[in-house]
């Protein structure tokens, strides 16, 4: 069965298109049939859980396990509540009523032969049935395995290698998701040595035994979290419940600053560290509701977001800047979709998942500032899975911190020398994304170990108790990312005074002609031309026949027409040349055609081997 619909991979928007399968429902996991009118379950159906326990003093994460977390947690009335695209309420699910159903699950999971430290993969959808099995895991001692949903239709087979690389990594027992994906799961999993592909129903015909729930302890592993787009070579981060706490203290009570009464609103997906653990894992160990909308819901109706911070009172939310983006696009051509929106509890407009785009987030504060909004909510943060999520935040209350450097001595001397706001195509603008969690430490290293003083750009190490213990059953991958316990992010940065700057991933980096060049510098130029979009384009260097470098602009063109194309690549080469002084080959490939994580950031080095592979192939060039 297919269905049409917009999708959004977290990052990559792709206007109705034929999906391979459909999202599945968002059903309570309440009840297996619909409850009588006037009872409890039908009350919890229709009436959100509230934004805090009056009775039940908030704990921030001073706890020694997750478990341990919602047993706390399911002692008030707060919980998850889960809503459609229009914004109404499909489920509420208490923390109580998780903790309920997630004990008995624990039982189901041990009736089926899953043992402490097994694995069990779970196709992260955004409902209450994802929350259940993970937390079910979790009271048994299991281990669960987060795995990506399905996109678009024409991506079945990459699909199906990434996560059958996933389930075969992490040795999983069990994959778990909705009716909807089992077919093309067991599909990924054949030849696997499993005992079940299925669904959370297909457990309940399980015998649920007692001894089955066991939680694991502090230093016992939580979950293994796949780095987006782990495909050929899968990583996956080996988090403790002593991790996580750890940063989840970082978050709630340094970063954020939780107190009674905040609620977090979401969209952002579960196979996302973002999403799992800024607004899954972090809201329960500080007994927050959380409001969530599913992703696919987003892309279609990207103001339903706001509405659910403004109808339920949202303090807490987080997205890229492309979310931001959408939202005052869709504003500035339906302005009607706003009418009413009252943002001006939202505190904590945080910004994160990728490269922060500053005209991008002033865009947004000025389409919503007749609605409450202050720019001054918004939050700039920087982390990564290998640490749990948190590193670094931007200080509450005080909005993005702006730096104008300039571009030559950032790509010949590695520094970020200051500039004036108005030098235009000499500058590079980043976004300060604060300073370091508590209990936690940084460095900025020169290719030589050494560590570097304010301004100066190298790679971002980090230090703390957030720090993963590993790649799982990686050992190699594992002495690569981590020295006597620091962790090489493989990000690169500098100091302003104790905020920390990103400026790009090390590999990513483009060097031509002796000149460092950022690829984003590149894709950037080219987005922001009319007709292009986030997204749309992809900066690779190849290899020209005469050995040198080919400085290469894949861009996903929509014209169909030969002179509209033969305009785009002109405008193309020049706004390159004008912004970057490099002189780049233009390629035209299909739309949606360059690849993405599944996080929703542009693959590039995947993109360079597609295109020197053909399996993305250009079009016919004008």
């Amino acid at each position: 069965m297919t269905a049409l619909a917009t999708i959004v991979t977290f990052g990559e928007l792709t206007p109705a298109v034929e999906l391979a399968t459909t999202r599945p429902m968002q059903t309570s996991v309440l009840a297996t049939s619909a409850p009588a009118a006037g009872t409890v379950e039908a009350q919890l159906l229709r009436v959100p859980t509230p934004s805090e326990s009056p009775h039940l003093p908030v704990r921030l994460a001073d706890f020694p396990t997750i478990t341990a977390a919602l047993d706390y947690a399911a002692r008030g009335e707060t919980g998850f509540n889960f809503y459609d695209a229009r914004g109404t309420l499909a489920t509420a699910l208490p923390y109580r009523e998780l903790r309920d159903q997630a004990v008995v699950m624990a039982g189901r999971l041990a009736g089926a032969g899953v043992h402490p430290g097994d694995r069990v993969a779970l196709l992260a959808a955004t409902g209450p049935d994802f929350l259940v099995m993970f937390f079910g895991c979790l009271y048994g001692a299991i281990i669960p395995v987060p795995l990506p949903l399905p996109t678009a239709f024409g991506r079945r087979e990459n699909y199906v290698d990434q996560i059958r690389g996933q389930i075969k990594s992490s040795g999983a027992r069990l994959v778990i998701g909705a009716q909807e994906f089992v077919p093309i799961v067991t599909e990924a999993s054949t030849g696997l040595d499993l005992i079940l592909v299925g669904t959370r129903a297909d457990l309940n015909a399980a015998p649920e035994r007692s001894d089955g729930v066991r939680p694991g302890g502090t230093d016992m592993l939580a979950y293994i979290q796949y780095s987006s787009g782990s495909t050929r070579f899968p990583t996956g981060v080996c988090v403790t419940h002593a991790n996580l706490m750890a940063n989840g203290r970082s978050m709630c009570r340094d970063g954020l600053k939780l107190r009674a009464g905040d609620r977090a609103v979401s969209w952002l997906p579960f196979f996302h560290d973002m999403g799992l653990v800024g607004f899954m894992l972090a809201p329960l160990v500080s007994q927050a509701t959380v409001d969530y909308l599913a992703t696919e819901d987003f892309a279609r109706r990207p103001l339903t977001w706001l509405k659910l911070l403004s109808e339920n009172g949202g303090t807490v939310s987080y997205a890229p800047s492309f979310g931001y983006e959408l939202c005052a696009r869709r504003v500035s051509t339906r302005g009607e979709g706003a009418r009413g929106l009252d943002l001006s509890r939202w505190r904590v407009a945080g910004i994160g998942g990728e490269m922060i785009k500053p005209q991008v987030m002033l865009q947004f504060a000025d389409a919503f500032r007749p609605h409450g909004f202050s720019d001054k909510a918004f939050c700039a943060s920087y982390g990564l899975a290998e640490c749990v999520l948190a590193a670094t935040f931007a200080e509450l209350g005080a909005g993005m911190t702006i730096d104008h450097v300039a571009k030559d001595a950032l790509a010949q001397d590695h520094r970020a020398v200051p500039i004036a706001a108005d030098a235009g195509d000499r500058a590079r603008v980043f976004v300060a994304c604060g300073k370091v969690v508590a209990e936690h430490q940084m460095e900025i290293r020169g290719p030589d170990g050494a560590v570097l003083g304010e301004r100066q750009v190298g790679r971002v190490f980090f230090h703390g108790p957030s720090v993963m213990q590993g790649y799982f059953n990686d050992p190699d991958a594992t002495a690569e990312a981590l020295n006597n316990g620091w962790l090489d992010t493989g990000d690169l940065g500098y100091w302003i005074a104790d905020e920390l700057v990103i400026v790009g991933r090390a590999k990513d980096m483009l060097i031509i002609n002796g000149r460092n060049i950022w690829p984003q510098d590149i894709e950037w130029t080219v987005e922001h031309m009319d007709g292009l979009r986030s997204g749309d384009s992809a900066a690779i260097v190849l290899t020209a026949e005469d050995g040198g470098d080919r400085p290469t602009i894949l861009v996903q063109c929509r014209p169909t027409d030969a002179a509209d194309r033969t305009r785009l690549m002109t405008e193309v080469r020049a706004r390159v040349m004008e912004a970057v002084g490099v002189a780049c080959e233009v390629v035209l490939v299909p739309p949606r055609s360059l690849p993405k994580t599944s996080s929703g950031k542009l693959a590039r080095g995947k993109a360079k081997t597609l295109f020197m592979s053909g399996e993305l192939t250009a079009l016919e060039q004008p």
